[in-house]
């Protein structure tokens, strides 16, 4: 894998950038749709690739070894062969969903032992078997094995954690180094910094993951309680030390706005389920403001979604069409909001990659932060 800086934003240290995979290039900044076990919900890959304009879609390692199982995607030849996406692909190392299940989880040394949210099945994740795993997966990108604390944690319980972080990914890297790529193409391996909200313990992790010189970067335990101002701050720390010829990952983050602010402090990479799940639950995102598809304002306006959208389901539906069929609880009122809020979270991060190109990203990201922020 290779990253080529391409432009640094004269005002902020907003960046663009290209990320070369053998599944494809992708351009930075750059926000990836949630597949966790294999799709994104109610979304086809052809219309992730083709109208939603995705160029890397997220799976999960802790979703797909419960289901289908590893076995089935050896079969398959692979998660890219199994649900016929043919672009880039990144697995997160289920560090977040076991941290998701406490009290159903033991952590130790050795790894986390945790029942199965499905059937109550009792596993282990080692930062041995994950990364076994995750070759079998056969994403481009595969995440280390970490421990997501919350972020609320004290300071005696970060700062535990984060030396398991790190000792796990010296297991991880070391794994990853004895075992070749199953098929045919080359993977690479993302640390991840955590320390929670504490700066020296940020800085602490940001040097150890730094000194790993690994093809890219991620700053994971943001977004889990913390107030916005100390997330950013705790970005403009880690990426103040993470190498600048390399991407940066910032995981599941978040809001536009979040997206926005992220990006003014360097970030490639963006994540999240709030496109999907905000969508399956009525609330669209547009560059004008949010809306409330169930509220009974939209009920007789037959304008298009969005006028300014740039998915197919924008201009052909309407706001009052939406509004019926959530109010009848029809599935495609699920499919048309997914794939409206993923065609705007991608085309939010192209356009603040053009913005970045002509010059004028900090005028139009302190005007846009705004519009996105404002309740329709």
């Amino acid at each position: 894998m290779k990253f080529e800086l391409q432009h640094t934003d004269t005002l902020t240290s907003a960046r663009t950038g290209v990320l070369t995979t053998e599944h494809g290039p992708i351009e930075t900044p750059v926000f990836m749709p949630v597949g966790t076990v294999g799709s994104v919900k109610a979304v086809h890959p052809w219309e992730l690739k083709e109208d939603i304009k995705a160029q890397i879609i997220l799976g999960n390692t802790y979703h797909l070894y419960l289901r289908p199982g590893i076995e089935i995607l050896g079969k398959a030849g692979g998660l890219h062969k199994f649900n016929s996406f043919n672009g880039p692909i990144l697995t997160d190392s289920g560090g977040f969903q076991v941290f998701s299940l406490t009290g159903i989880r033991k952590l130790r040394e050795e790894g986390c032992e945790f029942r199965s949210h499905i059937d109550g099945s009792k596993h282990i994740f080692t930062p041995e078997k994950v990364m076994d795993i995750e070759r079998a997966i056969g994403a481009d990108i595969m995440m280390a094995f970490d421990e997501c604390p919350p972020g609320t944690s004290d300071y005696a319980y970060a700062k535990k954690s984060l030396g398991l972080t790190h000792r796990w990914l010296d297991r991880c890297i070391r794994r990853f180094n004895e075992t070749e790529p199953r098929y045919g193409y080359q993977q690479s391996l993302f640390p991840i910094v955590q320390g929670c909200t504490y700066k020296d313990l940020r800085i602490q992790s940001a040097e150890f993951v730094a000194s790993k010189e690994a093809d890219g970067n991620a700053i994971g335990g943001l977004a889990v309680g913390e107030p916005a101002e100390v997330m950013y701050e705790m970005i403009e720390v880690v990426n103040g030390i993470l190498p600048k010829d390399k991407p940066g990952y910032l995981m599941g983050v978040g809001t536009p706005v979040n997206i926005l602010e992220g990006i003014e402090r360097g970030v490639d990479m963006f994540d999240c389920v709030m496109p999907t799940r905000n969508g399956r639950n009525a609330m669209l995102f547009t560059q004008n403001g949010i809306m409330n598809l169930r509220n009974k304002k939209w009920e007789d306006d037959f304008s298009p979604l969005d006028p300014d959208g740039t998915s197919y389901v924008d201009k052909a539906y309407s706001k009052a069409y939406l509004h019926h069929l959530f109010k009848a609880q029809e599935l495609l009122a699920l499919q048309i909001a997914s794939i409206h809020n993923l065609a705007f979270y991608l085309w939010l991060t192209r356009e603040a990659r053009r913005h970045i190109i002509t010059g004028d990203f900090a005028s139009w990201k302190a005007s846009m932060v705004k519009r996105v922020a404002a309740r329709l």
